[in-house]
């Protein structure tokens, strides 16, 4: 009797485990929707507008394709090209030493915050660091031209 009792348990446990391994599965099954959901929404995540909304930057991106060879369309995202075109414009006039690669890291932020404390009144440090200061003189930037006359 005890054999059976141990052998029913047994076979109980390796039945939940399968049911478990079975609900780990479709657990698993629903994680890479949400991967693959993500990942279809990667170009709009890899924008970086540091604080602007769609309609502020468009000016920005007005001006980019007037003056420094951006030749994306004017949707309001600063992507790749969009920052690839300011920092043509900041390595002319700010000192930007980095490459041309569009990515806004710190190099980039310092070369911004140059341009920003000159004309738009930032007042922090010139630290690479894209913080409410920052953001707060790239809105004061990007309002002051809403036809795109910045960045000349």
């Amino acid at each position: 009797m005890a054999r059976t009792l141990v052998g029913l348990t047994a076979a109980f446990g390796i039945a939940a485990g399968s049911l478990a391994g079975a609900g780990t599965g479709f657990a698993a099954s629903a994680q890479d929707t949400t991967v693959a959901s993500a990942r279809a929404e990667a170009g709009v995540l890899a924008t970086v507008n540091l604080g602007l909304t769609q309609a502020q930057a468009k000016p920005v991106q007005s001006a980019l394709k007037a003056r420094w060879k951006y030749t994306g369309s004017i949707d309001g995202y600063l992507g790749t090209e969009s920052w690839k075109a300011m920092q043509r414009f900041l390595k002319e006039h700010y000192g930007y030493s980095g490459s041309i690669d569009g990515i806004v890291g710190p190099n980039t932020v310092k070369a911004l915050q140059k341009y920003l404390k000159r004309f738009y009144g930032y007042t922090g440090s010139i630290d690479g660091v894209a913080g409410p200061g920052t953001q707060a003189a790239f809105k004061r930037a990007a309002a002051v031209c809403p036809d795109g006359c910045l960045l000349t």
